[in-house]
């Protein structure tokens, strides 16, 4: 029974990955539709576990699915991208301003050590990767604010709008630039200061957006964000 349930995930994630990394890709456009009956004969399975694969990307912002039309690949407006990273700045940075006051020593080497990783991973070059401690970095401190509510309307949030945060850091330079940024935020929580750790994580909400924005309008690339003096 155990082995039979681990070879059943494995092959869902088989089937969220080709998905995700075809939508990535371009290989899916948005608006593109995605056959059921395509997906059931390339990995020999039935539709059950397609349509739970379905559903999860979905809630991660890469499908819509539509009743007796199937699944769509998702499309994002500059609106969307723009709403979105808005509202995930207010929260994020009200929740780094909070941690500042609550982060122990321990909790704040602990960030140190999850961006020195961020580090290696950059200079690989591995963004999927890169993208998982990544949120691992962000849970520390919106955890450490020590609001439960505050803490499951962001990871609701950013869980929904998933797709927009990867491709944001997939372009070039993104990586580095985050762990650059990621050290400033972590000097604020060291020297207590809550209003530069909020205006900080701010700010590397914001970019994160404006990256997105600037390629879709075929801008040069965003500029990083300036040092604030607070």
């Amino acid at each position: 029974m155990k082995r039979s349930v681990e070879n059943h995930l494995t092959l869902r994630e088989r089937i969220l990955g080709t998905i995700r990394d075809a939508i990535m890709n371009g290989s899916l456009k948005p608006g593109e539709k995605i056959a059921e009956p395509e997906l059931a004969a390339r990995f020999g399975i039935s539709r059950t576990p397609i349509r739970e694969a379905f559903r999860q990307l979905e809630s991660e912002g890469y499908l819509t699915v539509i009743p007796r039309k199937g699944a769509l690949v998702a499309s994002f407006s500059a609106k969307d991208v723009e709403e979105f990273y808005a509202i995930k700045s207010i929260l994020e940075g009200y929740a780094a301003r909070k941690a500042c006051e609550r982060l122990t020593p321990k909790d704040i080497a602990k960030l140190e050590k999850i961006n020195e990783k961020l580090r290696a991973l950059a200079e690989e070059g591995d963004v999927g990767h890169f993208f998982k401690v990544h949120n691992t970095f962000h849970e520390v401190f919106i955890k450490g604010a020590g609001n439960e509510k505050l803490a499951e309307m962001i990871f609701a949030l950013v869980k929904k709008f998933q797709r927009l945060r990867l491709a944001s850091l997939a372009k070039p330079g993104r990586m580095q630039v985050s762990v650059e940024e990621h050290e400033k935020i972590i000097d604020a929580f060291r020297s207590r200061n809550p209003h530069l750790a909020e205006a900080l994580v701010q700010k590397n909400a914001e970019y994160g957006g404006r990256v997105l924005i600037e390629e879709e309008k075929g801008a040069p690339p965003a500029s990083v964000p300036a040092d604030l003096d607070l």
